[in-house]
């Protein structure tokens, strides 16, 4: 069992920032078409995080043209440059699913740094 800790450990992204279900966050991917290169920016709301060692991964979901539109990322992929966060949510669940049924301002999620 410690053999198998030692090779996960070695292919670990610690360069990640720490984010939850319903943050709202910036995944810059990069994608290789043919010989070219390029970075590619999907910026959502995180809906789960499944934990784990070198399987963990994370769900994001937009509304692009009025079409819900979600990704999921492993946690430990080269093809991720960075991931910024760029507001924290106030919610109750690890689970953001019932965001799939709302529309328009009733899939709003509050932020977290309010101090009303």
């Amino acid at each position: 069992m410690d053999a198998i800790r030692k090779i996960e450990s070695e292919h670990l992204r610690l360069d990640l920032p720490d984010f939850k279900p319903g943050d709202t966050v910036k995944v810059h991917q990069r994608i290789i078409e043919g010989e070219k290169e390029r970075i590619q920016v999907f910026q959502g709301v995180v809906l789960r995080k499944r934990k784990g060692t070198t399987d963990s991964t994370f769900t994001v979901r937009k509304i692009s043209d009025g079409v819900g539109v979600e990704r999921i990322y492993p946690m430990n992929s080269p093809y991720i440059e960075r991931i910024e966060v760029l507001s924290e949510g106030k919610v109750r669940r690890s689970r953001m699913y019932y965001l799939r049924d709302r529309k328009g301002k009733a899939a709003r999620i509050k932020s977290k740094n309010q101090w009303n």
